[in-house]
Parts: C-alpha cells; sequence; structure tokens
C-alpha cells in the first residue's frame, strides 16, 4: 500500500501547486483590468495623470469609462457643474462709511481648461483664487461710491462688480455665470442718518405736490369765475339789446304796446261791471 500512497500525494500537491497559481494570475489580471479601466462621474471631467503629472496635450476627460495605462495613469475628477460661492466683507465706501457687503457668486470651472486649472492651481483653487478676488473687487468698487450711491444705484454698483469678477476669474479658467449682492449693511448711525434724509424728501416732496394741488385748483376756481362773469355779462348784453328793440318798436309802431298786451293775455276773459252795468274785458298790462 506505501508504494502506491507516494505518488498519489505528489500528484495531489501539484495540483494545488496549479491552483494556487491560477488564483495569483486571475488576481493578478483583476488588478490589472481594473487599473487599467477609470470611470469620470456625472457633472465632472477627469483629469489624465502620467506618474502623478499633467499632460496639457491631452484634453478633460469626458463623463463615462476610460481606458488608461495601468499603474502609469490615473485619473482626478472635477465638479464642472454651477456651483456656489458666498463671501461677506467689510469695506469703506468714499465717503469713508463702514460697508459689509455679502456677495454671492455662481461659477463653474471651464470643462475644457480644468487640466490648466488644476496644474496651475489644483482642487482647492475657491480658497486660493476666488476668495481672495472677491475680496479685493467688492473693496475697489465700494471705494468708488458714496454710501448712499451703494443704494440709490445699487444696479450699477452690482454691474461693476460682476464685470471685474468676471474678468479676473476667466483668465483663471473660472466661468462667472451670476453675481449678486445679497446684502448691504451699514453702521447704524449712518442707517439713522439716512432714514431722516428720507423722510424730509417724503415730507418735501408731499409739500411740492400739495402745492401744486392748490395753484391747479386756484386755476379752477378762476376759469368758473370768469365763465360766470361771462354768463352775466352775456344776459346781460342781451337784456340790454332786448329793451333796446323794444323801445325802438314802441317809437316806430305805437299799436306794438297794444300787441304786447294780447301776447300776455292767458285766453281767459275776466267779466267786470262798470257804470251803468255795461260788461267790458280788462286786459292787464305788465
Amino acid at each position: 500500500m506505501s508504494r502506491y500512497e507516494t505518488p498519489k500525494i505528489k500528484v495531489n500537491m501539484g495540483a494545488a501547486k496549479g491552483i494556487m497559481i491560477g488564483i495569483v494570475v486571475l488576481i493578478i489580471i483583476g488588478v490589472i483590468a481594473g487599473a487599467s479601466v477609470q470611470i469620470v462621474d456625472a457633472g465632472h471631467r477627469g483629469i489624465l495623470l502620467h506618474f502623478n503629472a499633467v499632460d496639457l496635450t491631452i484634453p478633460p476627460l469626458d463623463e463615462g469609462l476610460h481606458f488608461v495605462t495601468p499603474f502609469a495613469d490615473s485619473v482626478v475628477q472635477m465638479e464642472v457643474r454651477t456651483l456656489k460661492f458666498v463671501k461677506s466683507t467689510s469695506s469703506a465706501s468714499k465717503d469713508l462709511q463702514t460697508v459689509s457687503t455679502e456677495i454671492t457668486v455662481n461659477y463653474h470651472p471651464d470643462p475644457n481648461a480644468i487640466h490648466i486649472l488644476y496644474k496651475e492651481v489644483g482642487l482647492t483653487y475657491e480658497n486660493r483664487i476666488i476668495t481672495p478676488i472677491v475680496e479685493e473687487v467688492v473693496k475697489q468698487v465700494t471705494a468708488n461710491y458714496n454710501a448712499e450711491e451703494l443704494i440709490t444705484k445699487r444696479p450699477q454698483v452690482k454691474a461693476d462688480i460682476e464685470t471685474e469678477i468676471n474678468t479676473r476669474l476667466i483668465s483663471f479658467n473660472i466661468i462667472t455665470e451670476i453675481v449678486s449682492i445679497t446684502d448691504f449693511q451699514f453702521s447704524e448711525l449712518f442707517a439713522r442718518a439716512i432714514e431722516s434724509k428720507v423722510e424730509a424728501e417724503q415730507k418735501a416732496f408731499k409739500a411740492e405736490n400739495d402745492l401744486k394741488r392748490i395753484e391747479v385748483e386756484a386755476l379752477q376756481h378762476a376759469a368758473e369765475a370768469e365763465g360766470i362773469a361771462q354768463a352775466n355779462i352775456a344776459e346781460a348784453n342781451g337784456e340790454a339789446k332786448a329793451i333796446a328793440i323794444i323801445n325802438s318798436a314802441l317809437a316806430n309802431n305805437p299799436q306794438y304796446l297794444e300787441w304786447l298786451k294780447t301776447q300776455q293775455w292767458d285766453g281767459r276773459l275776466p267779466l267786470v261791471v262798470g257804470e251803468g252795468g255795461t260788461p267790458f274785458i280788462s286786459i292787464p298790462v305788465e
């Protein structure tokens, strides 16, 4: 029996060794295959690194599956969707009033140039680039306006800040979508002064409107009085002309008076008994 058991053990050991080698080979193949495939997530772009160095001749990788050289190449992902940056800063206006400003910037890295951004700045570009630029621009633009103008000319202030931020960020391949001034805060003393001034202007405006209303009403009354006077004059002239016509008619025709009497008769025949009982008609003359 011992004669036949020894070869059997050798065969089993050879088979086990072959299985182990096969497993190792499969693991190596799996590792190599895994290192050869890189996936770029949605909303991102991939930066291909060759031995951790950025090759600017290779454009950023789009979303999806990519094959790379295993153990030599790696991929760094950067988000290119709309990102939000909010910064509060204090500055001084042209008239040396302290102004606290909150700025919101919506932006995204240029998808076609993120490999340049990564090579020159890195993944922390928001702290290194956006923060100092926004702070500097806000201070610079705010110093060009008086505190009151920062309120009354807010659209122009916003446009100046947005234009300057756009110009500076684009040089780092960062595209600005929209810049918003979400808050302007002044010292309490200045805020009260502005409130008092606005209240005084409103009162002056109301007084001016009241004066204009009084002037209009006075003109209306004057026009009305003039109209009444003209009507009275016209009526008096009409009566005078009528009297003149009647006098002329009487002078030229004595019978005209009798004709007027008949025009005044109401059609009734009052009966009056005179002397001797003779009735006669009396026609009143007005």
